[in-house]
């Protein structure tokens, strides 16, 4: 796959969030595995329900700030650059089975760039599990998952970059080589941070809008 030019941000809808050091972590593991956690602040006005009706639509285009932009860019107007559903799930369009690809720059930096393509191994109204695997084992995950509070969702991000069995060791070096480079795991918590705490602002209308035309 050739590589995307990251465009022009987009102006901001509100202030992005910051990480709250007591709510991250990153945790490096024998054979060059590396996990990263965030447990991040509640999403005010968010249900579980408007989450997954999110990740199964994340693929349309929105009005955002009077233009018309991806679903994808709106959500992290500095550092997303392309989604696209590179394969449907086997019972159509976005679900269990999908493969979603992934193209963004964190932080804008160049060095932090990203271009994968994940399976969907879950979605429903818990979360979401993206994984990528080499020879049927895993080498990476990323799960989001939501838990209804009071007038609010819980929500916690979980990124596993490595796989466990011995043999995957050299996968793992290279990955962390060359791939998620050192540098991306603070990159990254700020950048999921910034992300889901925008939700709070994009998802709320959007959502509304789609009951309303139901």
């Amino acid at each position: 796959m050739s590589r995307l030019h990251l465009p022009a941000p987009l102006p901001l809808l509100a202030p992005l969030r910051e990480p709250v050091p007591d709510r991250c972590a990153i945790t490096y593991l024998p054979r060059h595995r590396l996990r990263i956690t965030i447990d991040h602040e509640p999403l005010a006005g968010i249900t579980p329900e408007m989450l997954l009706w999110w990740f199964q639509h994340i693929g349309g285009t929105m009005t955002y700030l009077g233009d018309t932009v991806t679903r994808y860019r709106a959500w992290h107007p500095f550092d997303h650059i392309h989604w696209e559903l590179d394969r449907e799930a086997p019972g159509g369009g976005v679900g269990e089975g999908a493969r979603f690809r992934i193209v963004e720059a964190l932080g804008r930096d160049e060095r932090y760039y990203i271009d994968t393509v994940d399976t969907v191994e879950k979605l429903d109204a818990t979360g979401i599990r993206l994984v990528l695997r080499v020879l049927g084992a895993q080498v990476f995950q990323l799960e989001h998952t939501w838990s209804r509070a009071a007038d609010a969702t819980h929500y916690t991000s979980v990124m596993d970059v490595g796989g466990r069995a011995a043999w995957t060791a050299p996968i793992n070096r290279h990955l962390r080589r060359r791939v998620f480079v050192p540098g991306m795991e603070r990159a990254w918590i700020t950048h999921n941070v910034e992300e889901v705490g925008l939700l709070e602002h994009i998802l709320p209308p959007l959502y509304a809008q789609h009951v309303s035309s139901d």
